[in-house]
């Protein structure tokens, strides 16, 4: 592999809501760049970064596929790390786990849709990894679309500065191309050859007017990010040149003030190539960012890398995968220094040097072997022995720990067993392996059934795992019914005196602590568990401290109501004694247990449910049954909202435990024209009645609430 500048090198990914057009919009861009020579469509599963069967036969995403290409933009050759993420919020540990690894990302809109649910949800997590984006608004060939107002709906839901860039000229079965408004030159896309060629004209006399507009306000957005292109366009604006105005913008975007806004028709082969033109212009490259800080984990303190292949090696485990060639395939973004095949690299967390035998540039799901993949890149490796998502790679004589990233907790959870006993050691397995793969996927024995329980971001998610285990490890399953992931809190305060005293010949045990159990604080957001040590004068030795504190955490992962998670206790530790001889570490640890299981029933225990964020569009006339349905599964409906087209949104929090089925019963209510999208919120307090059926089914202490 020739080296490569690292100016000219774009890590960017994909993502938008479910049916947004990413995947197509992939297509485009590898048939573009002469990376493929058909372009694939998810209509037909033909799709190159939909690899896996059930995402050709559903027409969906399900995992975050990688490839390598080249753009040459003003003469210059391009590299871009392109990663085309899922939709569905089932999978949205896929979008996460890729942001934390992006450099820019392509936020793409339904020009029909807009802003949809799940474009908020990979809003917020681009804004949570500090990911600079620029707006595609595609689809502009469907009935419906409309430009301008995806730009304005990108203000007021998403609260962002869009700048746009360009002018749709036509729309719906009219959409022909665009004006580009920093060039203020028309351009016409030719159908015959896929849009590979295209025609750059002068602006169409009925759109100068409103063009001119449109290029008045981008100047002056672009003016905001730089001073003396302020005076110049106070003084003229005619003077400013094409270079001026993208690197303004380019400044606003890599500062998170303003996003770019493109659009085009990636089915019908129109705006892809304006589109990475603009990548290659105004999303950062490696040396851009900011170097990346991490942890020294010998000294506790914070150090950083440059994206320079001379510093001390970094790199940041992303992505786990089962390939059925080559075994386990970790993805990883190099962030400093170098990683060669044949090389050994040191992983923080368990302490071990791993030898990184074979590594490749990925091709969606096929490899491409290299002999390095130097800083600033995307790429794979195999033989790694322990390795898990969010793990750091670095260079043993310079150990570093990178932030990892964070997975929302299961919601949703089914049971499984093998149809055959000869299949019981392959079902483990073929868990073992998909856990591993997927961070928001969690396999568990039930203690009192003894039974396999899987559980997962939502239905779909489970749905995939089964096929998964069907098709990938030959298991045939049999599957309990969908069970919801409660939690327990307490709702008092309360103060305890536990003494843990046991004599049995030689060295006893003794331990004393007095505590205080209740609620954590509101705005305590570090788990589940707040734990304070007010001891003063020694009474209980500094030693003993954290096996106090171990004791409770062990405690939170089964309540006293039905075993369930216990989420937000606080706890005190005030005062208590040991005894110079007989108190140890283990003492102390099993006289919390012991608390934790004396003060919680005194502690106003309560369950806690899951609840969901609905949305349905629906026409006007189907409105009334929509919300009487979600009424009746205790829902609260929070809004109303005018679509286009005369449909109607309704947005509303559900309880999970009574949305199993809900898109068939909404196909039965509208005859078929409403959509629906979920994704968890938050767990709130059950009433006591369904907390006392719910235990009954659980065998749980129905008495206690």
């Amino acid at each position: 592999m020739a080296k490569h500048d690292l100016h000219f090198t774009r890590n960017i990914g994909i993502m938008a809501h479910i049916d947004a057009g990413k995947t197509t919009t992939s297509e485009r861009i590898l048939f573009y760049t002469g990376k493929t020579h058909k372009i694939g469509e998810t209509h037909d599963g033909s799709a190159t970064m939909d690899w896996m069967a059930q995402e050709q036969e559903r027409g969906i995403t399900i995992t975050s596929a990688a490839t390598t290409c080249f753009w040459n933009y003003q003469n210059k050759q391009y590299k871009i790390n392109l990663i085309d993420t899922p939709g569905h919020v089932d999978f949205t540990a896929e979008v996460e786990r890729s942001l934390r690894v992006l450099d820019g990302a392509v936020a793409t809109y339904c020009a029909v849709g807009g802003v949809e649910p799940q474009s908020e949800t990979v809003w917020r997590q681009a804004d949570k990894y500090n990911v600079p984006r620029i707006g595609y608004v595609n689809k502009m060939d469907r009935s419906g679309a409309n430009y301008y107002d995806v730009v304005k709906q990108m203000k007021e839901v998403l609260g962002a500065n869009p700048v746009s860039l360009c002018c749709p000229i036509g729309a719906e079965e009219n959409f022909k191309g665009l004006v580009d408004l920093v060039k203020m030159k028309a351009i016409f896309w030719h159908d015959e050859t896929m849009g590979a060629d295209y025609d750059i004209e002068d602006i169409p006399a009925d759109m100068v007017d409103e063009c001119n507009e449109w290029r008045d306000k981008l100047l002056e957005s672009a003016a905001e990010f730089d001073e003396a292109l302020m005076e110049k366009y106070f003084e003229d604006p005619s003077t400013i040149t094409e270079e001026e105005i993208l690197a303004a913008i380019r400044k606003g975007t890599l500062a998170l003030q303003c996003v770019p806004m493109l659009c085009g028709s990636s089915f019908k082969n129109k705006g892809v190539q304006t589109m990475l033109d603009y990548v290659c212009a105004l999303l950062p490259s490696p040396v851009d960012t900011e170097n990346i800080v991490g942890t020294n984990p010998d000294t506790e303190e914070e150090e950083d890398r440059k994206p320079s292949e001379t510093e001390p090696t970094s790199a940041l485990a992303f992505k786990i995968a089962t390939d059925p060639y080559v075994g386990r395939l970790v993805f990883f973004r190099v962030y400093s220094g170098v990683v060669a095949a044949g090389s050994y690299v040191y992983n923080p967390r368990s302490g071990k040097k791993e030898r990184v035998s074979r590594l490749f540039q990925m091709h969606s799901n096929k490899q491409n072997p290299v002999e390095e993949i130097a800083a600033g890149d995307i790429g794979s490796g195999v033989g790694f022995k322990d390795i898990r998502t969010g793990d750091t790679l670095c260079d043993e004589e310079h150990p570093i720990v990178l932030e990892s990233m964070t997975f929302p907790d299961t919601v949703i959870s089914i049971a499984v067993e093998p149809k055959s006993q000869a299949d019981i050691a392959k079902l483990d397995n073929g868990l073992a392996k998909l856990a591993e793969e997927d961070p928001t996927f969690t396999v568990r024995t039930d203690e009192q059934s003894g039974q396999t329980v899987i559980s997962g971001m939502g239905e779909l998610h489970l749905d995939i795992i089964i096929d998964r285990l069907k098709r990938e490890f030959k298991v045939e399953c049999n599957q309990g019914k969908p069970q919801v992931n409660y939690k327990e809190a307490i709702t008092r305060e309360v103060n305890l005196r536990e003494v843990y005293k046991k004599q049995s010949g030689g060295r006893g045990k003794f331990a004393d602590i007095i505590v205080n159990i209740g609620p954590k604080d509101e705005d305590y957001t570090e788990g589940d568990l707040q734990f304070i040590n007010e001891v003063k004068g020694g009474n209980v030795p500094k030693e003993f401290i954290p096996s106090v504190q171990k004791g409770f955490e062990d405690c939170l992962k089964a309540g006293v109501l039905g075993g369930f998670p216990v989420t937000g206790i606080k706890v005190t530790l005030i005062d208590g004694s040991f005894h110079p001889v007989d108190s140890d570490q283990l003492s102390f640890e099993l006289a919390a247990r012991n608390a934790f299981k004396n003060a919680c029933p005194k502690a106003g225990p309560c369950l806690m449910e899951p609840i969901m964020k609905v949305e349905v569009v629906t026409p006007e006339e189907n409105m009334g049954d929509v919300i009487g349905d979600l009424n009746k599964r205790r829902g609260m409906v929070q809004g109303r909202e005018e679509a286009r087209s005369g449909a109607r949104i309704v947005k509303a929090m559900v309880p999970l435990a009574e949305m199993f089925g809900y898109v068939t019963a909404l196909r039965t209510i509208t005859s078929g024209r409403a959509t629906s999208s979920m994704e968890y919120d938050h767990h709130e307090p059950v009433s006591s009645s369904i907390a006392k059926t719910i235990l009954e089914e659980c065998n749980g202490r129905a008495d206690l609430v």
